[in-house]
C-alpha cells in the first residue's frame, strides 16, 4: 500500500463505492449507503465483510480498521432505539467510540456488472455470462449487463453429483456444506448462480433453460414444486458462502481506486454451526443361521 499523500476520507470512499454501485440500483425495500461515520474522517484501512455481527466488529477493531464495507445492511428494518442494551445498539456504540465508519452495498451490488454473482460465477469458471433476471425496463438499474444472478457455461460438463462435490470444494467452507436436488446423474452444462437467497429466481432459472441452479436458502415447498414442474436441478449452499467471493473483488476495487489498505473477513458468519450426515446404512442381508 502506498502511504504518500493524505489519506482519503470516508466521503472519498463513499463516492467511489456509489459510482461503482449506485444506491438507486438497490431494491425499494433495501437500505444501502453510509450507516455511520464522520464524512471527513481519514480512511487508511478498510475491512470488507458479508455480515455486521459482533465477531466482525471485533475483527475490525482488532485490525485497527477505519471503515467497514458490508454486503448486508445492519439496519435493514426500522428501529426506534440504538441503545447499548441491544445487540445492534452495542455494535453501533463500539464502532462510534472507535471511530469506525460503516457502509453497506447490498442489492445495488447484486445487480451490478461485475457484481456479487459474477464473483460466484468465477468460482465455477463460467463463460458466456448473462444476467439470470434483468431489472424491469424503466428501473434505474436497467441496462447493460446488469441484473440478478448469472447464467453461464461450465468449462466441462459434469454430473449433478460431481458438480455438487465441486461446489463444496470451490466455495468457502461452512458447516452447512452443499446439498443438491435432482437426479444425481443428470449432466450439467449450463449453470445459473445467484449469491444469497434464490427462491424468487426459480422461475427465471427455468425460463433460462439451464441444467442446474446454484443459490442459497432454498425452502422445501418451493424447491419441491420447482422439481415437480421439471425445473432445473438445484444446488443449495450456505448464504454466506455464496456471497463471500465478492469480497475479494470489492477489496481489489478499493485498493486500486483509493490509497487504502483492504482486508477481507474470512470469519464464517453463517448461523448454522453443526452438521451431521446420516449414518451409512449397510444394505447387505444379515447372516442367518440354520
Amino acid at each position: 500500500m502506498s502511504t504518500s499523500g493524505p489519506a482519503p476520507t470516508v466521503s472519498d470512499v463513499v463516492a467511489k463505492l456509489e459510482r461503482r454501485f449506485p444506491p438507486v440500483w438497490a431494491e425499494e425495500w433495501d437500505r444501502v449507503g453510509l450507516v455511520l461515520g464522520e464524512p471527513t474522517a481519514p480512511v487508511r484501512r478498510v475491512l470488507c465483510v458479508v455480515d455486521v455481527v459482533p465477531e466482525t466488529v471485533d475483527e475490525a477493531l482488532a485490525a485497527d480498521a477505519d471503515m467497514i464495507v458490508a454486503h448486508h445492511p445492519l439496519l435493514l428494518r426500522g428501529v426506534s432505539s440504538v441503545a447499548a442494551t441491544t445487540v445492534k445498539g452495542r455494535m453501533i456504540h463500539q464502532l462510534i467510540r472507535a471511530g469506525v465508519a460503516l457502509y453497506a452495498a447490498h442489492t445495488n451490488a447484486d445487480v451490478a456488472s461485475p457484481g456479487v454473482s459474477d464473483a460466484l460465477a468465477a468460482r465455477f469458471g463460467l463463460t458466456s455470462l448473462r444476467p439470470l433476471q434483468r431489472p424491469a425496463p424503466g428501473s434505474p438499474a436497467h441496462g447493460d449487463d446488469r441484473g440478478f444472478g448469472r447464467v453461464g457455461e461450465l468449462p466441462e460438463p459434469m454430473t449433478l453429483a460431481d458438480l455438487t462435490r465441486h461446489a463444496a470444494a470451490v466455495l468457502p467452507v461452512t458447516s452447512w456444506g452443499v446439498r443438491a436436488a435432482g437426479d444425481p446423474g443428470r449432466m450439467v452444462r449450463t449453470l445459473a448462480v445467484s449469491g444469497g437467497s434464490g427462491d424468487s429466481f426459480l422461475g427465471a432459472a427455468t425460463a433460462a433453460g439451464v441444467d442446474a441452479f446454484l443459490t442459497a436458502d432454498l425452502r422445501h415447498h418451493p424447491a419441491s414444486e420447482h422439481l415437480a414442474a421439471d425445473g432445473p436441478a438445484l444446488i443449495d449452499a450456505a448464504h454466506w458462502a455464496t456471497e463471500r467471493p465478492w469480497l475479494d473483488d470489492l477489496a481489489a476495487f478499493l485498493r486500486e481506486a483509493l490509497d487504502v489498505e483492504t482486508l477481507v473477513s474470512d470469519l464464517d458468519t453463517d448461523p448454522w454451526t453443526v452438521h451431521a450426515a446420516a449414518p451409512v446404512v449397510d444394505d447387505k442381508e444379515p447372516d442367518r443361521e440354520g
